[in-house]
């Protein structure tokens, strides 16, 4: 697939039409250097979208500026079809959930209490905490499966835990458009996989779910639409079968690699090839 600058597609999956969140034109950058020029992309709706890339290619600094949590110097993000920026931040948080990377609760707080804060962005003065709200939390527990956790204090629980819980809370928001900012992050292979399945489920469910992960295979094998990015632009978008290839690899990664189909799923397998292993690829 040829790369694509600065410009993301659609997947297969949904009409321009029917796209909930864009970026048009945006520009964002730290300290005055910029890191995302003028790029556009559109997230497919009913799909898991991951973007990956290289260290520093601007992915989480894109999911941040979705998320509205970064502000951009140029351009727009689209929610719903309305500039972000110009929405209430509760009437965001009602629309959209976000997981940032490496959360931190305060000491000695409950499962079942950062559960509950995810009901915040529907709380006012002229309508307090309900049996409705004590009932999303209830499902949003027992739908990523800790609800025998929900009287144990946050900090005491496992990394694996510690994602399905803050994912839980995110769940609680009671949105159908999910941020995962690196989602597994410190987690070991097969909590990763445990958290991934999650996604999925979540997915099946009805979700749209948008996150940045840096193991190539687990994106490939979980998502539906990938964004292929390097120095702030966009090279590549669509699905993995479609994507994935040695040129592309090398391009975005400079890493060499052989491309082989997946034996457990329909999806490309990436085998990366080290300087031992050269002569024999």
């Amino acid at each position: 697939m040829a790369a694509q600058r600065n410009t993301g597609t659609g997947s297969e999956s949904g009409a321009a039409s029917a796209v909930r969140l864009a970026a048009e034109g945006v520009t964002v950058g730290y300290g005055g250097r910029m890191v995302i020029d003028e790029l556009d992309v559109a997230i497919p709706p009913g799909v898991i979208t991951t973007i990956i890339g290289p260290n520093g290619c601007g992915k989480s600094t894109l999911l941040r500026t979705l998320s509205r949590l970064l502000k951009p110097a140029g351009g727009t993000v689209v929610l719903d079809g309305e500039d972000i920026a110009g929405l209430k931040t509760r009437d965001v948080a009602k629309k959209l959930g976000l997981l940032p990377q490496a959360p931190v609760a305060p000491d000695g707080l409950t499962v079942a209490d950062l559960v509950a804060r995810g009901r915040h962005p529907h709380q006012s003065w002229l309508r307090q905490w309900s049996s409705d709200d004590a009932g999303v939390v209830e499902r949003a527990l027992a739908m990523t499966g800790v609800s025998d956790l929900a009287g144990r204090s946050v900090d005491a629980l496992s990394g694996g835990q510690r994602q399905r819980v803050w994912i839980s809370m995110t769940l609680a928001q009671g949105t159908d458009l999910l941020l995962l900012d690196e989602p597994t992050t410190y987690l070991d292979l097969a909590h990763a996989i445990d958290v991934l399945d999650l996604v999925d489920d979540l997915h099946e469910a009805g979700r749209t779910v948008v996150m940045v992960l840096h193991d190539l295979n687990l994106a490939v094998r979980y998502s539906d639409n990938l964004i292929v990015m390097r120095d702030g632009a966009i090279l590549a978008q669509g699905h993995p079968r479609d994507v994935i290839t040695a040129g592309l690899l090398h391009e975005a990664f400079g890493l060499r690699a052989k491309v082989i189909d997946d034996p457990v799923g329909d999806r490309p397998l990436i085998v990366p090839i080290g300087r031992a292993h050269v002569r024999s690829a």
